[in-house]
């Protein structure tokens, strides 16, 4: 009895010896490709972040994987108590293993990556960091058509991805459509309003439109699908009884998308000052000069 428990704690501390082992030649080898990545200038901030991230998450993967290879033959003499055991920690842990299974159905269905703007749960914003648990966001807003960075960070789990429907504003092109919501009055001229807006995005809006239609022509041919013009369109929404909306789709770099929308809003808003300025100068001019003769 005593030779035997000799023998196995002998087993054990060689297998403690060599997880410590793997351990120290996996950080050696994190710290090693990490200073390379950050050294090299050929590579810009966002792919060394996105390259740290995968390094980091492979090698936490390896070392799972090797931690479960060697404490094999030890597990096996437990293997009834450990399904037990797995129920009890399936009941208790079941957020956590959602985590992991949204980890790899984020890896798997290649969900989003480091850099990519989304919006989940309420959350919006660049993705900053993802691990086997959660994802950090830098948050944009305030609100959902706010696209200001507000200085704050989000983290939630990743067993968010199973309940809540996931939304990438940049689906890997360099621009896209979309949509500024602008108020209006019905008992006001409407009409020269809509074509004041529209005239602002089109203006705004020149500089991208014949490189927006060729990506939106990539998607037409890769997806088989009839996606739409870019060109700046203006619809309306009737939300109350005296009060209307335009809504205008126009199109614009996803890293240049607040700037243009900015640019759009105060075009228009000077044109429409500037328009009623004139039609209450002339107004006036007629007034001054009094009814037209019979």
């Amino acid at each position: 009895m005593q030779m035997s428990w000799i023998h196995l704690d002998s087993a054990i501390i060689l297998d403690l010896l060599k997880s410590f082992i793997m351990l120290i030649a996996l950080l050696i080898t994190r710290a090693l490709v990490v200073r390379w990545i950050t050294r090299n200038s050929t590579l810009s901030i966002e792919a060394k972040r996105r390259w740290v991230v995968t390094i980091r998450n492979s090698l936490m993967f390896v070392f799972l994987i090797g931690l479960v290879t060697i404490w094999a033959h030890e597990l096996q003499a437990f293997t009834v108590s450990l399904v037990a055991l797995a129920v009890a920690l399936v009941l208790a842990t079941k957020e956590l293993i959602l985590c992991w299974l949204g980890a790899a159905l984020r890896v798997g269905g290649k969900v989003y990556a480091v850099g990519d703007r989304i919006q989940i749960a309420g959350h919006r914003g660049i993705v900053l960091d993802h691990d086997i648990f959660t994802t950090k966001l830098l948050e944009i807003g305030p609100g959902p058509s706010a696209h200001l960075y507000t200085g704050r960070v989000i983290a939630f789990p990743n067993s968010l991805l199973f309940s809540n429907a996931l939304v990438k504003e940049n689906p890997g092109l360099d621009y896209g459509l979309y949509t500024l919501v602008v108020p209006f009055k019905i008992d006001t001229d409407w009409q020269r309003a809509e074509h004041l807006l529209l005239a602002a995005a089109r203006a705004e809006c020149e500089p991208y439109l014949q490189e927006a239609a060729r990506q939106m022509k990539m998607i037409e041919q890769t997806n088989l699908l009839e996606v739409p013009s870019p060109e700046p369109r203006v619809t309306i929404q009737l939300t109350e009884p005296d009060t209307m909306q335009f809504v205008l789709r126009f199109p614009a770099p996803h890293r240049g998308r607040s700037r243009v929308e900015q640019a759009i809003v105060r075009r228009y808003l000077a044109d429409l000052t500037l328009s009623s300025h004139q039609l209450k100068t002339l107004s006036d001019q007629i007034n001054e000069k009094g009814p037209f003769p019979p």
